[in-house]
């Protein structure tokens, strides 16, 4: 059940009716966990069972760890959750490729280890860090366990952010459902608003690129170099569109049910270094990651080097998060190895003492006496991080870099990541752009102005349009989708993870 399907759109409606109905926010937060249930259990009702074990078992050893009267006690707790979620999340997605690995260093004794037949939940990935940070959280004392069990659980399974986020934190999330649950008006409206831009960056945006980028991932040796550079620059887009599109329909759905829900995007390819960029995309996996992962490892707390070291072990896990692939692996590393150069870089930079205009003249023209003075490189004076040249090249560099490393996150083998590399870069047959790239070209006037619109959303701007022109747009969306959506809607590309 996706968003972008009928199936859900009739499940939502009958889940707000029931809401509205009732008046008692116990009730109606009973009505929620029960929907979120269903919600999950479409998929598989196994995937319910596991999410309520792994609930049951997270909010058990959160008591534990509070009434713990020595640390020892707590910390063993913790370490027992720590190992139990880790454990529940490395068997279903990483047993196999575990497997898979050994029997490559086996290969040559002749040693081969059977697979097993593992059903990856929906969304694994996610409900296991949302329960981790809760009994991290509560063994740190940043908050104390859930008022009831229920609350709890309907934390980690609200249907809204289930499926693929954002990660919602228990301190800012929990106070939320303990609070009198109260639809209003305009939450109505300004959810629906939201819940539309998210439909309209799926279907309108994503799902159209993804006619042109699945064929040229199935078949990269088909196509050439420009081809590839095309369709990796669509799959940059098609990604975000998606993912974005997804998290928009979410925070719509939840502002609907009367619940805030934090933005997980904030215009990621403006960005001008890999740091920008990841506080800007899938925010809430980042600042995850940063609290329960880099900040632990010492963070920037123990060298320079430790800190360099620690960026790249907290993204190489990160990737690994996402898939048990080695493509994850080479993904997060690059973006580890990236996140660490441009550390070193304005450390470089700081290093260095302001200098007058007249001496940075002398560094562009040099003059005899006074360039003598000045031993700085261009490109490391503080000033030039100013400059529109800077500004100019730093975006290139950042966008061109993410969507190189956008290749080994969307191929589905390794060797296939470095094919597409390799033509890439190697210009085979340069020439030969197919006709239906322009759905490239289409889209990003479209991204722009969904961009722009959902700024404007998330800064609490309300939209100045009469009852006439909100169903002139809602009438043109819906005609849009009936004509210009794929005929088979591809799946939110995040519910794999």
């Amino acid at each position: 059940m996706i968003f972008s399907s009928v199936e859900f759109l009739v499940f939502f409606v009958i889940v707000l009716f029931l809401m509205i109905l009732v008046k008692s926010s116990r009730i109606k937060r009973g009505i929620l966990l029960v929907a979120s249930y269903y919600f999950y259990a479409y998929w598989d009702y196994r995937f319910a069972l596991l999410m309520f074990g792994m609930t049951y078992f997270n909010y058990y050893a959160g008591l534990k760890m509070e009434s713990s009267q020595t640390p020892k006690s707590k910390k063993d707790w913790l370490i027992i959750s720590l190992v139990f979620n880790l454990g529940v999340l490395g068997f279903f997605k990483y047993f196999n490729f575990f497997i898979d690995s050994t029997n490559v260093l086996l290969n040559p004794l002749n040693v081969k280890l059977p697979f097993l037949n593992i059903l990856l939940p929906v969304g694994i990935s996610f409900i296991t860090f949302e329960v981790m940070s809760y009994t991290i959280d509560i063994y740190r004392n940043i908050n104390k366990s859930a008022k009831s069990f229920w609350d709890f659980a309907l934390l980690v399974a609200f249907f809204p952010h289930l499926i693929a986020g954002p990660i919602l934190k228990p301190k800012q999330f929990l106070p939320e459902i303990e609070e009198d649950v109260i639809i209003k008006r305009e939450n109505l409206i300004y959810g629906f608003q939201i819940f539309l831009l998210g439909l309209v960056r799926k279907v309108f945006i994503a799902d159209r690129l993804a006619l042109f980028v699945d064929p040229v991932f199935q078949s990269p040796q088909a196509y050439s170099s420009m081809t590839l550079w095309f369709a990796v620059i669509a799959y940059a887009i098609q990604i975000y569109c998606d993912f974005c599109g997804y998290t928009d329909m979410a925070i719509g759905v939840a502002k609907c049910l009367g619940f805030d829900i934090p933005k997980n995007f904030d215009v990621p390819y403006i960005s001008r270094s890999v740091t920008e960029f990841w506080r800007r995309w899938h925010i809430s996996l980042s600042t995850w990651l940063r609290d329960y992962l880099y900040i632990p490892l010492g963070g920037n707390r123990k060298g320079k080097q430790r800190q360099y070291f620690n960026l790249f072990v907290t993204m190489l896990l990160g990737g690994l998060w996402h898939g048990a692939s080695w493509n994850f692996v080479a993904w997060g590393g690059l973006h580890g190895i990236g996140l660490a150069i441009h550390k070193m870089y304005m450390e470089r930079v700081q290093k260095e003492p302001k200098i007058s205009k007249q001496a940075e003249l002398d560094v562009k023209r040099p003059v005899l006496g006074s360039a003598e003075q000045v031993t700085t490189l261009g490109f490391f004076r503080p000033s030039y991080l100013t400059s529109y040249l800077y500004n100019v090249l730093a975006w290139f560099v950042t966008f061109t870099f993410v969507c190189v490393t956008w290749v080994f996150f969307r191929s589905t083998d390794f060797s296939i990541s470095l094919l597409i590399l390799q033509k890439m870069f190697f210009l085979a047959n340069p020439a030969g752009i197919p006709w239906y790239s322009n759905s490239l070209i289409m889209t990003i006037p479209a991204l722009i102005v969904c961009d722009y619109v959902g700024n404007q959303l998330n800064k609490g701007v309300k939209l100045k349009l009469n009852r006439f022109r909100e169903l002139f747009v809602v009438f043109f969306i819906v005609l849009g989708l009936i004509f210009l959506a794929p005929q088979n809607p591809s799946p939110f590309i995040y519910f794999q993870f």
